[in-house]
């Protein structure tokens, strides 16, 4: 499960990993990103270009949906091995398909109650990892507006990431971005990352919560585990 992530890079970091056309935006870090609030992703646009979206809800809403968002079950994950036939993700996955920019992941160890996050980067020092994702747009029945949203699909662990969790998401290399987005590749396909993609270390527990005062760059500042 990946539950909460950072987005903190610039344009030109996203325009060049991530090949987006457009004029250059200013974009807002984010150091604590939760479930249902707003994020960045990339897809096709009408044309087969890359653009980036902002402003999308992180947890899919299908576009059949008829209830209240409040009744939505957790869809900030996709399973990997479910998600060309789960009803909740088949219709995204056939045909609306992104990328989700992100700088990082959390995950954590230990007791619950007592548990220590810890923060996994590209270990190469690229400044953005691509996540394969889904995206849908979905009308509220009760107020009329259109909603972007989006999932991210996660997959087994390497065995350098057991210790942490029994998931972890999808790293897209450069050369299965368009397959992905243009769906010509498959679910089966989705793996997880080399044993070497990846490094990590312990950081402040504040990312524990979301809010004022918990989403700014000191969060990603290592610390001694066991030491807060």
């Amino acid at each position: 499960m990946c539950g909460r992530f950072t987005q903190n890079y610039t344009w030109q970091q996203v325009h060049a990993f991530l090949s987006v056309f457009g004029a250059p935006q200013n974009l807002q870090a984010r150091y604590n990103i939760a479930p249902t609030t707003l994020i960045d992703m990339v897809r096709h646009d009408a044309e087969g270009r890359r653009e980036l979206v902002r402003g999308v809800r992180w947890g899919l809403v299908p576009n059949w949906w008829k209830k209240p968002l409040k009744d939505l079950p957790a869809t900030f994950n996709a399973r990997a091995e479910t998600v060309a036939d789960k009803p909740m993700f088949r219709g995204a996955y056939r045909s609306r398909r992104c990328v989700v920019p992100a700088s990082g992941f959390y995950e954590w160890t230990g007791p619950k109650g007592d548990k220590q996050p810890h923060i996994f980067v590209d270990a190469h020092g690229q400044p953005i990892l691509a996540l394969a994702g889904l995206w849908e747009r979905w009308r509220n029945p009760q107020t009329g507006e259109d909603i972007l949203s989006c999932t991210l699909i996660v997959t087994e662990p390497t065995k350098w990431m057991l210790p942490y969790h029994d998931r972890m998401p999808v790293l897209l290399q450069q050369a299965e971005i368009d397959r992905w987005l243009s769906g010509e590749m498959e679910a089966k396909e989705l793996h997880p990352a080399s044993e070497s993609a990846l490094r990590e270390w312990p950081i402040d527990r504040r990312v524990n919560k979301t809010g004022v005062g918990d989403d700014d760059p000191t969060l990603l500042e290592p610390i001694e585990s066991g030491l807060l």
